[in-house]
């Protein structure tokens, strides 16, 4: 495993599915960032709220059968980033009645942008994703002006 210094950025991400439907359709998308050597997946935890409120954090290592099979093509890494407080707050904001993948990776491709950054004594000042809705909204905005 890499030091600290030889990583590039770390994301995590929270991705809602209503009604419980979470089917694990995701998983060959994300297992194909990682076979091109994109992504390095650190931690990946599946959190469920029922209609009443309970919440059921499932780990990796307690999949079974073809989920199981699925999530090994992601090749987690074990680096545990996530841990019981983080299923806690991100059950907080997952409505009743759905489940959550709460996802941390590395993005390799910008290993050797992110390291000449620190090695020139750059920090960090900010960093957004533009929402697929936004992005949508000022292409139609844009199509309509041309």
């Amino acid at each position: 495993m890499p030091t600290a210094d030889e990583f590039g950025p770390v994301e995590i991400l929270a991705v809602g599915f209503p009604g419980n439907k979470f089917n694990g359709d995701i998983i060959p998308a994300l297992a194909d960032l990682v076979e091109q050597g994109l992504i390095r997946v650190l931690d990946l935890v599946i959190v469920r709220k029922e209609d009443d409120g309970s919440i059921t954090a499932l780990e990796l290592d307690a999949l079974e059968g073809d989920d199981a099979e699925a999530v090994r093509a992601l090749q987690v890494t074990g680096v545990e980033v996530l841990g019981e407080d983080d299923a806690t707050t991100a059950a907080e904001v997952i409505p009743n009645g759905s489940t959550a993948a709460v996802l941390v990776w590395e993005d390799v491709w910008a290993t050797r942008f992110a390291k000449a950054v620190r090695d020139a004594g750059g920090v960090l000042l900010a960093h957004e994703r533009v929402p697929h809705e936004v992005l949508g909204e000022l292409l139609a905005v844009e199509g309509e002006a041309v």
